[in-house]
């Protein structure tokens, strides 16, 4: 980091060991890849691209939204989801995949340490075959389907990997006892 933050405040919190990971499958939009990135960076969180990608890692766009923080991102590039697959942590972890064509919420999962959040391009989501391949593991976040079709990839992402740490950090955080009676 070229600028170190001097208002940060000092949250108790733990960090999962091992980190979480967002895959994002063939992204579109160059700015909300680097948002993501830039949030794995604030988060230790492993980002995981799966290819053909809707730009270059070169794009400026990319790069700046990103900031001068992808040198704090584990990036990992995958050809095809199989790739990904391989690449991925075995279980315990476990893969959620969020779609609008989920029933479940994505706050209804018991999130670990290590587990992989899964997510699919801005325009079109994820394959029908990968969301037919993992019933089970489908979450989705409400909206208003009046008035929007998605949520922006971005903010899916944050949404869901903030759900995730609060899960885990609370979790990992002993219970305040209370004192003992006299």
């Amino acid at each position: 980091m070229k600028h170190p933050h001097s208002r940060i405040a000092p949250f108790r919190f733990s960090w999962p060991d091992p980190p979480l990971h967002i895959v994002l499958v063939n992204p579109e939009i160059p700015p909300n890849t680097g948002n993501v990135a830039r949030l794995c960076a604030a988060t230790g969180t492993r980002l995981h691209l799966v290819e053909p990608l809707g730009f270059s890692l070169d794009d400026r766009y990319l790069r700046r939204a990103g900031l001068d923080y992808w040198d704090a991102v584990p990036l990992h590039v995958h050809p095809d989801w199989p790739s990904c697959l391989a690449a991925l942590p075995p279980p315990p972890s476990r893969r959620y995949l969020f779609t609008t064509a989920s029933p479940r919420l994505w706050t209804d999962a018991a999130y670990r340490p290590g587990d992989v959040l899964v997510f699919g391009c801005e325009t079109k989501g994820l394959p029908d075959s990968l969301l037919a391949a993992h019933p089970d593991d489908l979450r989705g976040i409400p909206m208003r389907t009046d008035a929007v079709r998605s949520l922006n990839l971005y903010a899916a992402v944050a949404v869901a990997a903030y759900e995730a740490l609060r899960q885990i950090n609370l979790a990992a955080t002993p219970t305040p006892q209370p004192p003992p009676v006299p």
